[in-house]
């Protein structure tokens, strides 16, 4: 059975073999784009192993705006990728109602305001439940979904009108962590193709308000947890630490670049 050890998701003591295919999970720092991670992760891997290229990819994205678990695929783990985004995911999220945003959180202001004296953390608690099983959630216009074609957020960054369908999902645990309003903090337990973006949206409408993130971080993916991921401005560090590669490997892929 694979475990998360400093980092990386092995079967095994067998030594680290990045071109055969690693598994690496990262606690992507806040702003960072899921594809900087991996551009990260391949250019210290290469310079490791002294090649100029290795092939590397995630297993789900997460928004710039967001922090916690993606996961990494090297060489041949790549075709593991698809497995690797169904995995259940966990999040807490920071839900600031009253307010929405067209983005659904932070990435853009306030475009609207609505009443929350209604509010009570008694309300929340009931209104949460709702959202607990299988659910239709329509995705953002901001989001990388496909839109003949094209990425629904460069058709909404232009101010096209994007229309994409409800996709059905599974939310299996909500928790309310915190109940400051306006502002709540849950932790959600989720099936792959869920957006908390979209979940604060649909909250905020049953709670009849308004609502968006605040803040949001991915807490586990599968069996990986954030606190065992490795962090990427160590990456370097780590990568230096870690034993010279066999030369057999470096000699070929030199000799192939």
């Amino acid at each position: 059975m694979e475990q998360l050890t400093n980092g990386v998701m092995r079967d095994g003591d067998r030594p680290l073999d990045f071109k055969e295919g690693e598994i690496l999970c990262f606690d992507k720092p806040l702003g960072w784009t899921s594809f900087k991670v991996v551009g990260h992760a391949r250019y210290h891997l290469c310079r490791y192993l002294g090649v100029k290229k290795l092939k590397v990819g995630h297993a789900g994205t997460l928004d710039p705006l967001a922090t916690g678990v993606v996961v990494v695929c090297t060489g041949k783990a790549t075709r593991r990728i698809e497995e690797l985004q169904a995995h259940t995911k966990e999040y807490v999220a920071t839900l600031q109602l009253g307010a929405t945003t067209p983005s659904y959180d932070l990435e853009h202001p306030i475009d609207a305001e609505y009443p929350t004296e209604h509010i009570t953390p008694e309300l929340v608690e009931e209104t949460l439940k709702r959202f607990v099983g299988e659910i239709e959630q329509v995705p953002p216009a901001f989001s990388a979904c496909m839109v003949n074609g094209k990425r629904a957020y460069d058709l909404a960054r232009k101010g096209k009108e994007v229309e994409l369908k409800a996709k059905r999902l599974v939310i299996d645990e909500i928790e309310l962590l915190d109940c400051q309003l306006p502002s709540i903090t849950i932790r959600v337990v989720c099936s792959k193709g869920t957006y908390i973006r979209a979940l604060a949206r649909d909250i905020g409408e049953a709670l009849n308000s308004g609502a968006h993130l605040t803040a949001l971080r991915r807490t586990r993916v599968g069996n990986v947890r954030v606190e065992h991921c490795l962090e990427p401005l160590k990456f370097k560090e780590w990568v230096e630490a870690l034993p010279a590669p066999p030369e057999e490997l470096t000699d070929k892929e030199n000799k192939n670049s």
